[in-house]
């Protein structure tokens, strides 16, 4: 005997499938460089104000997740092995690498652009995404401490603000890919650097 085919009753949609026309509508206005509005955003993913207001209380924190798509947090960083070259991959390494090209270099730029012209809405993406983005790295780095390979004395944010912003440097003032050979070798010294400072 063959299963029945199951199909989701009619009804109102997911909030996921929601949540999704919405994002993909403001991502559509951002690689466009239009400005962001509810009345657009409910024309072109025929989603309801109400159901918008509903997910997103105000519109920065929509524009946050809209700028968000694509990004995942990092995976835990293996204490097994060598810490340095553990930590290295995971900022620097082919996943790095990869995460950086998912993410359009046109919608970095706008990323860029729009955060920085807009202090609550920097402030909003800071708080809701980009923290949860650096725990996988502080917390090797705290591990890293509890062991004895890194100094009792540390900064853990300061040391990750030295580390990720040598490549935010790379990309954002020099306007380079992580594949080029001389930005590769940038980032290594730089990244030695802010090790032999952290390493007890």
């Amino acid at each position: 005997m063959t299963q029945p085919e199951v199909r989701r009753r009619p009804g109102r949609p997911r909030d996921e499938d929601l949540e999704q026309l919405v994002l993909d509508a403001a991502l559509e206005m951002i690689d466009a460089d239009q400005e962001i509005t509810v009345s657009k955003l409910v024309e072109r993913s025929g989603v309801s104000r109400a159901a918008i207001y509903r997910r997103w209380p105000s519109m920065t924190l929509l524009i946050a997740s809209a700028l968000n798509t694509g990004r995942v947090v990092p995976p835990a960083i293996s204490l097994e092995g060598d810490l340095r070259q553990n930590l290295f991959e995971a900022l620097f390494g082919h996943g790095a690498e990869q995460t950086v090209e998912m993410y359009s270099e046109s919608r970095f730029r706008q990323r860029i652009r729009l955060v920085m012209a807009d202090k609550e809405l920097q402030l909003a993406y800071w708080q809701s995404h980009v923290k949860l983005r650096r725990v996988p790295i502080e917390q090797a780095l705290r591990a890293g401490m509890e062991q004895g390979i890194l100094r009792q004395d540390l900064d853990v944010e300061a040391c990750f603000d030295a580390l990720a912003g040598s490549a935010y440097y790379q990309l954002v003032v020099r306007g380079d890919s992580f594949r080029l050979p001389q930005t590769r070798a940038r980032l290594e010294a730089a990244f030695e650097t802010v090790w032999r400072g952290m390493v007890a």
